[in-house]
């Protein structure tokens, strides 16, 4: 799922260099994001970009310093309002199916896919082309679509991140949103549709739930931190080692 690649603050490894977004001429047959196990760079087509293990919208809840863009404020707030679009028609979507009967497919990567993360990608896609016919897409279900041979702006979009959890009735998945400008973030949305909660990060301004400003509590010590995470029993390889030693140090451990 789009989740385990876009939980990071994407930042250019030159800050100051301007990259053009080149979409591949035909189905890029690689995974959108790929990163080797021993790296923290991923790579689109085109460009570069380096992870930061803080969240965008964690960096953003605390005001961090906001990249520096050729962009408007007004030009940010435009984008906000057709992000805000594209969740509520998918979270409109979205409902419709929840805890009822429907098909469940297999990806090629056997991670289940459903009619709902598919006319839920669709409805934002319909917006984004509307609004932004220039704009480059990557979506979680139907890949890449652009309508020009260069754009400077990628939106990604996950419908249901979480699909398992979306097929059992349990409200542990979240509609992915994000826009990109040059390879660098400009916004990001995470929305839980039957619970009706929205996080929105902008660049440069603090990050929201449900129009309401938010900030992650203070913790100087790990021991002082609260662990949420899946299934420790999905690990395997280093990682359950890794995952002994934080859980170890951490104050409070949750899981699901």
């Amino acid at each position: 799922m789009l989740s385990h690649r876009l939980q990071f603050h994407l930042l250019s490894q030159n800050p100051k260099k301007a990259f053009t977004f080149s979409p591949p001429s035909r189905s890029n047959p690689h995974s959108f994001l790929h990163f080797s196990p021993n790296t923290t760079n991923l790579s689109f087509p085109g460009l570069n970009i380096k992870t930061h293990l803080n969240s965008a919208m964690t960096s953003n809840s605390n005001q961090s310093n906001p990249l520096q863009l050729d962009l408007t404020e007004a030009d940010i707030d435009g984008f906000s309002d057709v992000a805000n679009k594209l969740a509520d028609a998918s979270g409109e979507v979205i409902r419709k199916y929840f805890r009822k009967k429907f098909e469940i497919l297999d990806k090629e990567d056997l991670s289940p896919v459903t009619i709902a993360d598919k006319a839920a990608e669709e409805a934002m896609i319909s917006i984004i082309l509307e609004n932004f016919p220039s704009h480059a897409i990557f979506g979680e279900e139907n890949g890449w679509r652009c309508k020009e041979e260069f754009s400077d702006f990628v939106w990604v979009l996950d419908p249901i991140d979480g699909t398992k959890s979306f097929i059992t009735g349990k409200p542990l998945f979240g509609t992915l949103i994000a826009l990109l400008y040059k390879g660098k973030p400009i916004l990001g949305i995470i929305d839980q549709p039957v619970l009706r909660e929205r996080w929105i990060g902008l660049n440069g301004r603090r990050t929201t739930l449900n129009g309401e400003e938010i900030s992650t509590r203070a913790c100087a010590k790990l021991s002082q931190a609260y662990l949420y995470t899946t299934s420790p029993h999905l690990f395997s390889g280093d990682a359950v080692e890794a995952f002994a030693r934080v859980r170890s140090k951490v104050c409070v451990i949750c899981s699901r």
